[in-house]
């Protein structure tokens, strides 16, 4: 067995590259960008990138939806291309989409389940020497429900160390007897004293902190089968727990819903900073506070938009980002886009998440294409 994982951990700790690079650059060719950006392939064959985290020393944790598998990426050259792709675990089964790594340890979220993998980059090191990741995780909480049905999590270690973890909706549009579902909880590292810090949330799969003010801050994603461009999917704003953000009874701040809606007014609840698209399917998002990029875009909000599942004229598979001013939306613009071809209404990527590395360039992970751009700027 140990002679199989160094045969494996050989092949994988290869230089990643495509099959087909011809075909690759030709699809980032279609990339639109504005000016001085570019991209590139940081990590390939990376089946369904999901949620990624990043540790300070740059080591990138990916986790996974459709599969059992939980990455680790490094780029050990510092050439903006991953060189060792390691395997944490193909043993959970249901979902491993969430990962937060905190102070050296990694939590890793299933639908009803969240792990923790102890001294996860010292544990690394001695995966390099054994040719497998060495120990089991540690569970720390099985007391999330079991529905399917938006439950793959994202998951994160708050400013104020408590770990946060939402609970979509089990239905596209309903009332639920069990307050847990439609919110985000959050919990002590050991996954003790859970409790609800947000209501009437959907489905949302990013969130992140404010750099300065510690506020959290959320996608949402708009429920389904009122036409093509009903309700608006939301970026949201927590200043304070327990507060209710409409769902299912409004949705983008004024629009009633046709079933629930006439059990509250839409003044009952608190309004997003900023309605997106119909159907965007919004999921990361991510402040940035980095030194590469120009300056104007210090302290705006950056978002990868899966896209639509079931529109006539598909939309979203793209970067969007949201001008900031204080607590304030000044503005909702495309940043990066082309992985959906409009003449042929199908895309060829779709975005998840984001994260920056410490040189302040963006990954983006693709789990339709089964990679992780980085993007650049250059001012020439």
């Amino acid at each position: 067995m140990k002679i199989l994982s160094i045969i494996f951990l050989t092949l994988i700790n290869s230089k990643i590259s495509f099959s087909n690079n011809i075909e690759i650059e030709e699809l980032l060719n279609k990339i639109n960008l504005p000016d001085g950006f570019k991209i590139s392939i940081y990590a390939n064959n990376i089946e369904n990138a999901r949620s990624m985290s990043i540790s300070p020393s740059g080591t990138v944790f990916v986790g996974n939806r459709k599969a059992d598998n939980v990455f680790a990426l490094k780029d050990i050259d510092g050439d903006g291309k991953v060189d060792k792709k390691y395997l944490i675990t193909d043993k959970l089964k249901n979902m491993p989409n969430g990962v937060s790594y905190h102070k050296g340890d990694l939590y890793v979220a299933e639908v009803n389940k969240i792990w923790l993998f102890k001294d996860v980059e010292d544990n690394l090191k001695k995966y390099d020497e054994v040719g497998f990741y060495p120990e089991d995780p540690i569970l720390i909480s099985d007391e999330f429900p079991s529905d399917k049905h938006h439950g793959w999590k994202y998951i994160s270690v708050g400013p104020d160390n408590k770990l946060y973890v939402p609970v979509g909706a089990p239905c596209n549009i309903c009332e639920s007897r069990d307050e847990i579902y439609s919110t985000i909880t959050r919990m002590d590292l050991d996954g003790s004293n859970r409790e609800i810090f947000a209501r009437g949330v959907r489905n949302t799969v990013g969130f992140t902190w404010h750099p300065e003010t510690g506020e959290m801050w959320f996608t949402d994603n708009g429920r389904d089968m009122l036409g093509d461009n009903y309700p608006p999917c939301e970026l949201n704003r927590i200043s304070k727990p327990n507060e209710h953000y409409g769902y299912p009874y409004c949705h983008g701040g004024n629009i009633s819903d046709p079933e629930f809606g006439s059990k509250y007014p839409c003044d009952d609840f608190v309004k997003p900073v900023q309605n997106l698209g119909p159907h965007v399917a919004p999921l990361g998002v991510k402040f940035y506070n980095g030194n590469m990029f120009p300056e104007e875009y210090r302290g705006d909000i950056f978002i990868a938009e899966h896209g639509s599942w079931n529109r006539t004229k598909k939309i979203g598979y793209r970067i969007t980002r949201v001008k900031i001013d204080g607590n304030k939306s000044l503005g909702y613009e495309p940043f990066i886009y082309g992985w959906l071809e409009k003449d042929k209404n199908d895309a060829w990527g779709r975005p998840v998440d984001l994260v920056f590395l410490v040189d302040g360039s963006m990954l983006i992970s693709d789990d339709y294409a089964n990679v992780i751009y980085r993007v650049t700027y250059d001012k020439g």
